[in-house]
């Protein structure tokens, strides 16, 4: 494990106007190894399933998630405007399921503002756990949790 500090002097608190990635994989990157460490392997790892244009095959959406301890972590979830309604959002939710149940979590979870879609996840089966009032000002964010149930396949003894 690489050490945190090189030198024998406080470290500087700063505020970055724009903060680069580079130091949020760092912060990361150390955060898991402590968990790791501390708690045993977390089984981080990012997730994803994507929305891609058929032309350009651009990125136009999807879902990203992280797996770890055992709970995926929906992060983001996106469905362009014209082609809501579609069932893309659910096909969406549904591959992370699938994932989830193949990775044997025990649940997934995950927030959305009340101006998003609270009844979407609602609709899929996923709980309410958490309410944050007047956040944003005006509504409410809420953590929504689903227990996912194994297949038969990720069930079986190893």
């Amino acid at each position: 494990m690489k050490p945190f500090l090189r030198s024998t002097m406080k470290p500087l608190v700063i505020v970055p106007q724009k903060p680069d990635k580079a130091d949020h994989e760092a912060i990361l990157d150390a955060l898991v190894r402590y968990n790791d460490a501390t708690s045993g392997p977390s089984g981080y790892e990012d997730v994803a399933v994507l929305l891609r244009d058929p032309d350009s095959g651009e990125t136009i959406g999807g879902l990203w998630g992280t797996l770890s301890y055992d709970w995926l972590f929906i992060a983001l979830l996106f469905v362009p405007q014209q082609l809501r309604g579609q069932g893309l959002g659910t096909s969406l939710m549904r591959e992370a399921e699938q994932i989830a149940r193949q990775r044997n979590c025990a649940g997934i979870w995950l927030d959305t503002f009340g101006f998003q879609a609270p009844d979407f996840y609602r609709g899929l089966g996923y709980e309410l756990f958490g309410e944050l009032p007047d956040h944003p000002r005006g509504t409410n964010r809420f953590l929504l949790r689903k227990i996912i149930v194994p297949t038969t396949e990720s069930a079986k003894p190893a």
